[in-house]
């Protein structure tokens, strides 16, 4: 069983542990997006390739989303406050290498390096949170703080960046992490109470022998990890440069890798993935839904910053700031979702979040290079409204399907999901706006300012606007503007197609929504009475929004 003192109200040092707790995962959620507007800046140093810029992007993601369960199951193990330390102190020596990273390649390493630390902190944050709120109604506030927290981070990410880089070079973004993980080390240890899950405890598998621990499945950590890492690969390369043998054969290899980790986790007794909870549709459906949704947020919001700073010539910090006006669409969609769902399914409310990002991704594919800043910015509005009221009611079905021994692991599913999505979105539609940028900068580039410039350089240039933009400032004045400006064309071009495949998945998502997913909420509710706290943890939840 779950270690614990006996259930009460949590009291101020619960509290402060809680706020604790969140400067991590405040940190983890705004390495997503930090590298936004600073990823000009890498470019005019490092000089990477348009497919090692990608790396340096995701990388983090990548990693993050494949390693969510496995340190999940770890924490479960080892305990969970352990855990929460030892991921503080590889975040923070991470971000210390990104930020004197001397290459391109160098820096996706630790980029990786930083994921790992991520995956070990975000799972062990919320079931922590579990352990220090016993009352069902504080724990539905902390966990709601908790969304609330990894929600915003990714929107304050590239804020923070457009900050620092007014003031101090790149590497900036990275060491603003380590006060945070140096206070979270010094002050855990005092706050927060060790945590694990004992072998045969509800929830540790049907199978799972009274007392008896199994070792650490190392082979399922290994094919979760590889299956997508793999499968990512597969899907960026081949967005990239179109159909060819080795990115098919690793879209294949990785989808191979991931049925022989779902047939092993039906064999196992302790499972580091529920598939029966999974299975359900209550549950299974909104993961979906959100994946769907942090596909096209995270996939679509590298070309917003970039467009900002880069085409329309905002500096950093001036484009970060005018990147949160987009937000406010969710001051007005979070509310209006919450009072239609209590009158119609909050799968039709769902669906209609969709519809509504659907026509601003459309509205985006309008964008050009001469485009007024309030048109860009509207569109954004419009999109993130309706994700953010399609994603809060995808999670709350999902939280309110899931019995509440299964709580930790249909919460790890659930960030595995979003992380995934995100990561998937990045990949894809950064892989597709790369490929036109590319396509237009080769056929328009003008040949005598081609030859001109060095081999390498002038594959800089077709490959990343950060490149064009490098290469630029080394030309003569009119030779430089005119490099600039086809290449902010390009750049136009590929976010306005990236919008494209954006908007066609919400539609995807909003059909998914509407079949699929209607009828779910009622056994959504009831499924979350289970247990002595379910009926209490689901009014917490829903009582949020209503």
């Amino acid at each position: 069983m779950e270690n614990s003192h006996t259930p009460g109200l949590a009291g101020r040092k619960e509290w402060i542990a809680l706020g604790v707790l969140m400067l991590p995962l405040l940190l983890v959620s705004m390495d997503i997006s930090i590298l936004y507007f600073a990823i000009p800046f890498v470019s005019q140093d490092l000089e990477p390739s348009a497919t090692q810029q990608l790396w340096i992007l995701d990388m983090y993601g990548f990693v993050l989303a494949g390693l969510l369960i496995t340190m999940g199951a770890l924490g479960d193990r080892i305990g969970r406050r352990k855990l929460v330390l030892a991921g503080a102190a590889v975040f923070g020596a991470a971000s210390v290498a990104a930020a004197y990273a001397n290459s391109a390649d160098a820096l996706i390493g630790v980029r990786a390096l930083l994921g790992l630390g991520g995956a070990a902190l975000m799972p062990s944050t919320l079931a922590l949170i579990r352990n220090l709120f016993h009352d069902a109604k504080q724990r539905g506030r902390a966990v709601t703080i908790w969304t609330g927290v990894m929600t915003t981070g990714i929107s304050l990410g590239p804020v923070v960046s457009g900050l620092l880089l007014e003031h101090f070079w790149w590497g900036s973004v990275f060491l603003i992490n380590l006060p945070a993980m140096v206070l979270l080390l010094v002050l855990v240890p005092f706050l927060v109470p060790e945590s694990r899950t004992d072998p045969g405890a509800d929830g540790a598998g049907d199978g799972a022998r009274e007392g008896v621990r199994e070792p650490f499945d190392l082979v399922s950590a290994a094919l979760s990890l590889a299956a997508l890492l793999t499968f990512i690969y597969g899907v960026k390369e081949w967005a990239r440069h179109g159909f060819a043998p080795v990115p098919a054969l690793a879209v294949v290899v990785g989808l191979a890798l991931g049925y022989v980790f779902v047939r092993r986790q039906k064999r196992l007794a302790n499972p580091m993935i529920d598939l029966e909870l999974l299975g359900r549709r209550a549950f299974g459906g909104p993961v979906f839904a959100n994946v769907l949704a942090m596909f096209a947020t995270v996939g679509m919001a590298v070309f917003l910053t970039q467009y900002l700073q880069s085409v329309q010539g905002l500096d950093p910090f001036e484009a970060a700031l005018w990147s949160l006006v987009p937000a406010s669409g969710v001051i007005v969609a979070a509310p209006t979702a919450a009072i239609l769902a209590q009158r119609v399914d909050r799968a039709y409310v769902m669906g209609g979040g969709f519809v509504v990002a659907a026509g601003g991704f459309s509205w985006l594919t309008q964008i050009r290079t001469d485009s007024p800043l309030w048109f860009c910015l509207s569109a954004g509005a419009l999109y993130v409204g309706g994700l953010v009221a399609a994603m809060t009611l995808a999670n709350e079905l999902a939280i309110g399907a899931a019995p509440p021994e299964r709580a930790g692991s249909a919460a790890a599913v659930l960030e595995s999901g979003q992380e995934l999505g995100g990561a998937l979105g990045m990949a894809v539609l950064g892989s597709v706006g790369a490929a036109v940028y590319s396509r237009d900068m080769t056929d328009a580039l003008p040949a005598d300012v081609a030859a001109a410039l060095p081999g390498g350089e002038a594959d800089a240039v077709r490959e990343t606007l950060g490149g064009a933009a490098a290469a630029a400032a080394r030309l003569p004045a009119e030779a430089g503007d005119g490099v600039l400006a086809v290449a902010r064309d390009a750049f136009s071009h590929g976010m306005g197609l990236a919008s494209v495949g954006a908007a066609v998945v919400m539609v995807v998502a909003a059909l998914f929504s509407f079949v699929v997913l209607r009828g779910t909420a009622g056994r959504a509710t009831s499924g979350a009475g289970k247990g002595p706290e379910g009926g209490d943890l689901a009014r917490a939840q829903t009582g949020v929004l209503e």
